[in-house]
């Protein structure tokens, strides 16, 4: 899967999610951060899954209809725990994010907000 890793989750967590096999671009490799509306443009324009930690922009998405392709939010989710979590997340809700599901992600639970068709 394509995904834009944001730059408030830990860095080392996108060469986890790379060594399982995924394309994977950092925010935080960009020469600055250009904010959240050009970060869920780009994701849906380089047909990205973007994971993040923070909940501004699930709102972008459902309160003010932004198209992305799929958005995880991670919550309480340990620095040197994010790779892995991602990793599992992107592969068992795949078809689900694919679809531009947006996935709330904690320890032991996953709320799933199916795209609206």
């Amino acid at each position: 899967m394509k995904v834009l890793l944001d730059s408030c989750v830990w860095a080392k967590a996108g060469e986890v999610i790379r060594k399982a096999g995924h394309d994977i671009i950092l925010v935080s490799e960009w020469e600055k951060d250009p904010g959240d509306d050009e970060i869920i443009d780009h994701a849906h324009r380089e047909g990205q899954i973007f994971v993040t930690l923070d909940k501004d922009f699930g709102e972008l998405a459902v309160v003010f209809g932004r198209p992305h392709n799929g958005i995880v939010r991670l919550v309480g989710i340990g620095a040197r725990e994010q790779g892995e979590v991602c990793v599992d997340v992107l592969d068992k809700y795949s078809d689900d994010l694919l679809r531009g599901a947006i996935l709330t992600v904690q320890h032991g639970f996953v709320r799933i907000r199916l795209a609206e068709e």
